[in-house]
């Protein structure tokens, strides 16, 4: 008797675009038409754009988590883990669970969203001392360490260990970068009051970044308004300057200035998650070069989005132009590549996928940021309704929207506390804690596994000859 199975679509990854995905596969597929599986180490989707000010305290870690489990449609297999290699020839995704139990996830269908991972470079003690700002764990670690300093600098009779806690760095000039410096100069700025013994002057941040301009996304005036901005706080702003090598107590600058601080923060870019690199196929800079409709050429039935594929931005109108690495942009493709899988299922025919860019915004905290919505260049508390409005509106529950809308109420009328919530254990962890960028697998171990898992199922331990 012949058993007919349901197409297996396995989707990997559960930030913007992963998620989106999932979601409209669940509104717009019947349960019998096909099976859906997520891999993703954590079962909820994190809103990316307001780490800083978790890392702040102005949000709490739960209010930008959002549970992949609370939908009434939620129907999802998920598998706690991360993917660490693909055999697109056999259709087996390899996953390394949080158990570190090591899985072959066969699938029909595969949307790949894994996101991307922080960009570091060679440079002597980088990610030994350096934290990073692209997780949970990690924005809410820095928050207690930036406590800590205060705390400890407040209890130290050395003055050289003083100041040296009282000093921050932040490399990157981008938006995580910027919005980090502004969250946390704010937080301690506002510590300090509560430490009688520490003087205020002694507390400085240092926002570098190799570029001549900061954030320059947002065009040049935008620009200088935020550096004015950070400037007025008492943020010093060294553009063309990065980092030659990172001490435990110290870091030496490029232009040879040693700056002693036990905090440095990096976040000088992304790049794709080394996932794409074990599929053997064409990469532009990382990031996995597929067609307009998302999908992976001369591959039936993969799809690629989000900050680990090279989209093809057909709105701008420019030869070899990608869709940048934003959360807008995943987020529509996510919706655009289920529609499109939906279509592949159906016999329909593919669209491209076309966005035009809204704009950014930036939130400097309090009344303080810089917007630009559809080409309108704002500052001040317009740009701060709007980067706000914009965020809240992004959220994808009504609890999330709660709960955010409730934080920032709370944080304008009784301001910050300065509560460390025991996240930071007594063996510090740093960027190279977090990420788990040495756990992935190379074409060729992929496809040794796919084998030996082939050639087990043929001839199971035991079977008589």
């Amino acid at each position: 008797m012949n058993t007919v199975t349901r197409p297996r679509i396995l989707v990997v990854g559960a930030g913007f675009a992963g998620v989106e995905c999932v979601r409209r596969l669940e509104r717009k597929l019947s349960p019998h038409e096909a099976d859906v599986t997520l891999v993703t180490p954590f079962s909820y989707q994190l809103y990316l754009p307001l780490l800083p000010q978790v890392a702040s305290g102005v949000l709490t870690p739960q209010s930008i988590a959002l549970s992949l489990r609370r939908s009434s449609r939620y129907r999802t297999r998920i598998i706690p883990g991360g993917a660490i290699g693909v055999d697109l020839e056999a259709k087996v995704c390899v996953v390394r669970t949080i158990t570190d139990r090591i899985v072959n996830e066969p699938y029909d269908y595969i949307v790949l969203a894994p996101g991307s991972i922080t960009r570091t470079f060679d440079i002597p003690g980088l990610t030994d001392n350096a934290f990073g700002m692209k997780t949970l764990a990690e924005a809410a670690y820095i928050r207690d360490h930036v406590i800590s300093q205060l705390d400890l600098a407040d209890a130290s009779q050395d003055p050289a260990e003083r100041a040296s806690r009282l000093q921050f760095v932040v490399v990157g000039g981008g938006y995580a970068g910027t919005e980090t410096a502004a969250c946390l100069q704010r937080l301690t700025h506002a510590a300090v009051k509560r430490y009688n013994r520490l003087d205020p002057n002694l507390i400085k941040w240092h926002l570098i970044d190799i570029a001549p301009k900061l954030m320059p996304e947002l065009g040049d005036k935008l620009g200088r308004d935020a550096q004015e901005v950070l400037t007025r706080r008492g943020i010093e702003i060294s553009l063309g300057v990065s980092i030659d090598k990172a001490g435990p107590e110290e870091v030496t600058f490029t232009d040879g200035r040693v700056v002693p601080t036990r905090t440095l923060i990096w976040t000088a870019g992304v790049v794709a998650s080394p996932l794409m690199a074990t599929l053997g196929a064409e990469t532009v800079k990382g990031r996995l070069a597929v067609t307009a409709e998302m999908c992976l050429p001369d591959h039936d039935g993969v799809f690629a989005l989000g900050d680990s594929a090279a989209v093809p931005d057909l709105a701008k109108g420019q030869e070899g132009a990608v869709c940048p690495p934003t959360a807008q942009h995943a987020m529509r493709q996510g919706r655009h590549v289920a529609e499109n899988l939906i279509a592949t299922l159906r016999n329909q025919p593919l669209r491209p996928y076309v966005h035009k860019d809204l704009g950014l915004v930036v939130d400097l905290g309090g009344a303080d940021a810089v917007s630009k919505p559809l080409g309108v260049e704002l500052k001040g508390l317009p740009a701060q309704a709007v980067a706000r409005g914009y965020h809240w509106s992004a959220l994808r529950t009504g609890v999330a929207k709660a709960r955010v809308a409730a934080n920032w109420a709370l944080n304008a009328v009784a301001g910050d506390d300065f509560v460390r919530t025991g996240f930071q254990a007594r063996k510090a962890a740093k960027l190279k804690d977090f990420e788990y960028t040495d756990a992935y697998l190379t074409p060729e171990q992929v496809r040794e596994r796919v084998e030996e898992a082939d050639r087990a199922a043929r001839c199971p331990p035991g079977r008589r000859r």
